[in-house]
């Protein structure tokens, strides 16, 4: 660890999160399964994805064939919760209920209907000049994690201090780590200290993961992510934050073994494996 930091400081797990559908909002949680496969439980189980995508239905597809904060930042103010075990999604916008249906064909019927007008409603959306990718489909079976960014899955990182690094860049007080998605926030780094976990094994409670790769970043984290407003410039930030040629933030993990990790695990950063 950096000398910057007192010789009994650990990083630890701030904050964990999952995503049950690609591009809508998260589900704050107290403790993450990480799968043998690299996954997380529960994470992307489900997306809506346009009818041009290609391709069997549930194959993985690049995010450009989702519903998604890029190309739609209004997705930002849908409120979502999924209960895992009934399988049952729950849609609202402000107090107003918009959805609630299971994932039989009726449900996910209604679901999309709902999301279609919604999406048409809005001012920035990918429909209205792109018939070609109606109808929208609800892809998923609600419990196998398929749709992450890289269709090799894995699991991604940003460290506190990094988000303040780039806050103090927007001259922004408050910029909020669900811009960037991830599904693990630490403190106690050092600014993108994280960055330079490619390579090496990162402990995290019962898991091992390899550092693979820094993740670049998209449109969607010019939304602002309770009112959808594109608010910030953050990859102009990004470019300007970190020494790199790209707009980079968080990294993404192989994990090596299945486990839990809980929030205020420690978070341990090793050169070669034990």
């Amino acid at each position: 660890m950096s000398s910057d930091k007192p010789a009994a400081s650990v990083p630890r797990v701030a904050a964990l999160y999952r995503y049950p559908v690609k591009g809508f909002t998260p589900e704050s949680c107290e403790s993450l399964t990480v799968l043998e496969e690299g996954r997380i439980a529960g994470d992307r189980v489900l997306g809506i994805r346009f009818a041009d995508a290609g391709g069997a239905q549930d194959d993985w597809c690049k995010k450009q064939a989702f519903l998604s904060l890029m190309n739609t930042p209004g997705l930002a103010r849908l409120s979502l919760k999924f209960d895992h075990q009934r399988l049952h999604l729950t849609m609202s916008l402000g107090d107003k209920l918009m959805s609630e249906a299971g994932l039989d064909k009726t449900g996910r019927q209604r679901i999309v209907e709902m999301i279609t007008q919604y999406v048409l409603d809005l001012h920035e959306n990918p429909l209205q000049k792109n018939p070609e990718r109606l109808p929208l489909n609800l892809v998923g079976d609600g419990i196998s994690p398929r749709y992450q960014d890289s269709s090799a899955g894995r699991v991604t990182l940003h460290g506190r201090e990094s988000l303040l690094a780039v806050a103090g860049m927007l001259d922004s007080s408050e910029l909020d780590e669900r811009r960037f998605r991830s599904n693990i926030a630490v403190e106690g780094l050092n600014p993108w200290e994280e960055q330079g976990w490619i390579g090496k094994v990162v402990s995290i409670g019962e898991v091992r993961f390899r550092g693979f790769a820094a993740k670049e970043r998209c449109l969607a984290t010019h939304a602002n992510p309770e009112t959808g407003a594109r608010d910030l410039p953050v990859l102009k930030a990004l470019l300007n934050s970190y020494d790199t040629k790209k707009p980079v933030f968080a990294i993404s993990l192989m994990p090596e073994n299945s486990g839990i990790i809980r929030i205020g695990d420690p978070v341990l950063c090793s050169d070669v494996c034990a």
